[in-house]
C-alpha cells in the first residue's frame, strides 16, 4: 500500500496524514473484496524495515494499527471475516501484539474471507524464522529437506499462495513481501497513490487478471 507519505506531501500536508488517508482506503478494499467472493487478502501494513522511520511516525502507525482492530471488529464479526497476521507478533509494541491476538482469537472460526495483515513483516525474516523452527523440530537433518516441509515452518502454512500482488505509486520491486509464497503471483501495478486507489481499480486488477495465462514455468501448446 505504496503512497501515504507523497500523498500527503504533494498537499502540503504531514505524513502521518496520509497514512490516516491510507486507513480510508484499506477499509473501502477490504469491503470491496469481500463483496466481490475474494477469499483472501493480504495487507502490507508495516514491514521489518519500516522501524527505521521517524519514531514519530511509527508511533502513528502503531495507533492507527489498534484503531482499525478496534473499530472495523464489527465490520469483520458482521461479515464473518476472519483476521490473521503474517509477520514476528514477536517484535511488536506489547499492547499492539495483545490488540492483534485478540482480534485473531475473536474472529478464528468465521468462514468468510480471510485479511491477513502483515505487520512486523519481512520475507526474508519470515524465512529465517521458518528454518530456525525446522531446526528446532528435529526437521531437516542433514540438511534433508523438502519443499513442502518447509512451508509448515512458515507463518501460515494452510493459506494458498497469492495469485494477485497489486502494488501502488509505481513501484516495480518486490520490497520484502511475501518472498516464498509470491514466487509466482502475478502482478498489477498502478501509478496512482495508495489513499487514492478506488474500488474500481481493484476491480480493473482483478478483471485483467482473469485474462492472463499462468504458466508456472512450463508451457502451454
Amino acid at each position: 500500500m505504496d503512497g501515504n507519505g507523497r500523498w500527503a506531501q504533494g498537499r502540503n500536508q504531514i505524513r502521518t496524514q496520509g497514512h490516516l488517508e491510507g486507513l480510508k482506503t484499506a477499509k473501502r478494499i477490504v469491503k470491496a473484496a469481500s463483496d466481490l467472493g475474494v477469499s483472501f487478502l493480504t495487507l502490507y501494513v508495516f514491514s521489518t524495515e519500516n522501524w527505521k522511520r521517524t519514531a514519530e511516525e511509527v508511533g502513528f502507525i502503531m495507533g492507527l494499527v489498534r484503531q482499525y482492530l478496534r473499530e472495523e471488529l464489527n465490520f469483520y464479526r458482521e461479515n464473518r471475516i476472519r483476521i490473521r497476521h503474517y509477520g514476528d507478533a514477536g517484535g511488536l509494541p506489547s499492547d499492539i501484539a495483545e490488540e492483534l491476538r485478540e482480534a485473531c482469537e475473536d474472529t478464528r472460526h468465521f468462514d468468510g474471507m480471510q485479511v491477513i495483515l502483515a505487520l512486523n513483516y519481512g520475507g526474508r525474516d519470515e524465512i529465517v524464522r521458518a528454518i530456525r523452527k525446522l531446526l528446532a523440530a528435529g526437521a531437516g537433518k542433514n540438511g534433508e529437506f523438502s519443499e513442502e516441509d518447509f512451508r509448515h515452518y512458515l507463518d501460515n502454512p494452510d493459506i494458498p499462495d497469492p495469485d494477485l500482488i497489486i502494488r501502488t505509486a509505481g513501484e516495480f520491486r518486490t520490497s520484502n513481501f511475501l518472498l516464498w509464497e509470491g514466487a509466482y503471483a502475478e502482478y498489477w501495478i498502478t501509478e496512482k497513490l495508495w489513499p487514492d486507489f478506488t474500488e474500481e481499480d481493484f476491480k480493473a486488477a482483478l478483471t485483467q487478471f482473469r485474462g492472463r495465462k499462468r504458466r508456472y514455468g512450463g508451457t502451454k501448446v
